[in-house]
């Protein structure tokens, strides 16, 4: 298992703390807390409208949190004054470059945008459904690309559906239903013994094959 991240636990890389984040009545993240260490792989996972994609826009910025911290490097990157610009230099979004040549497949177009945002050098890499829409070849290319950023200690942050992904490559992975984080934990344990029903429940057909 020589592809699992190293982390480094001496010091904190992206600290969320209590973040909210409310479109109008609705409340779509709800006291979110996480921490990311540098060599980190964090797999997010959960149904649709759990809260998954709005969550990594709230931490690049693309949507202001109605309320919580983003801390940076131990900075809390929702002061007034932060240079947004330079703040997403540091935290890659892949899928959200521009647009790419019409000529390019799916898989193509992943790939590219993942070397543009790493042209950036970006110290941490947002990833919202990398293999959405992708033909089964074009997702193992994707997914292939993204196995050696891991091995290259490359620290990571993946909204997905892909569990087999979630448990092999991640080191912590993250269930969302309902705006909020139900459980987290290691992958080993989280696929293999999870302890919230709803985890149960999300995971089931995945557990029986």
């Amino acid at each position: 298992m020589d592809l699992l991240p190293k982390r480094d636990l001496r010091h904190p890389l992206l600290r969320i703390e209590h973040l909210s984040k409310s479109f109008g009545a609705h409340e779509v993240l709800r006291d979110i807390d996480f921490t990311v260490y540098r060599g980190d792989v964090i797999s997010v996972i959960g149904s649709s409208g759990s809260g998954k994609s709005t969550l990594l826009r709230c931490v690049n910025l693309l949507e202001t949190p109605s309320s919580g911290e983003i801390r940076f490097h131990s900075s809390n990157i929702l002061s007034p004054g932060i240079n947004v610009p330079g703040y997403r230099a540091k935290v890659g979004m892949a899928p959200y470059v521009n647009a790419l040549p019409r000529q390019l497949s799916g898989g193509q177009k992943q790939r590219v945008a993942i070397a543009r945002a790493l042209a950036m050098e970006p110290e941490v890499l947002l990833f919202d459904e990398p293999t959405s829409a992708l033909d089964p070849e074009m997702v193992g290319e994707v997914l292939e690309v993204m196995r050696n950023l891991v091995r290259e200690g490359m620290t990571m942050i993946v909204v997905t559906h892909e569990m087999a992904f979630a448990r092999d490559v991640s080191n912590h992975v993250v269930f969302m239903a309902d705006g909020v984080i139900c459980e987290e934990s290691d992958p080993i344990r989280l696929f293999s013994a999870p302890k919230n029903k709803r985890t149960q429940e999300f995971l089931s057909r995945f557990l029986q094959q």
